[in-house]
């Protein structure tokens, strides 16, 4: 799942290409392998004092992470991730978003109509306004 910005990114990487070209190639026009990216990200670091040195699997947890910061449910996270359930998710970034819980009780649960509707102010809550 991409969003609006990614499908336009990958829509420019690839246009004026053939169907199968490669989007990403290596300086010597090849295809990236199995760990080839260490340097390049190593030295995109450096260049973006980023200290310490990332790795992807950390851009992946900040991916995961600030999908649970802007309150996407955890099924959606373990999805997004690729987790085979939602386990793992909730160890690693339930902390994140601490009010989902309550946030969600709050839109999903009707009103019970137990609350008498009185035409009182508090004083604390006139004196904030």
């Amino acid at each position: 799942m991409l969003t609006e910005e990614g499908k336009e990114f990958f829509a420019a990487a690839g246009a004026g290409k053939e169907g199968d070209a490669l989007l990403f190639r290596r300086e010597t026009g090849g295809m990236w392998k199995a760990s080839q990216q260490h340097r390049p990200l190593k030295a995109a670091c450096k260049v973006a004092k980023i200290a310490p040195v990332i790795s992807f699997h950390v851009l992946r947890h900040t991916y995961g992470s600030m999908l649970a910061m802007r309150g996407a449910p955890l099924a959606v996270i373990a999805e997004q991730l690729g987790h085979a359930d939602t386990r793992i998710t909730q160890r690693h970034y339930a902390h994140l978003s601490p009010s989902y819980v309550a946030e969600t009780v709050r839109a999903k649960m009707p009103t019970l109509g137990i609350v008498e509707e009185v035409n009182v102010v508090s004083l604390q809550a006139k004196s904030r306004s």
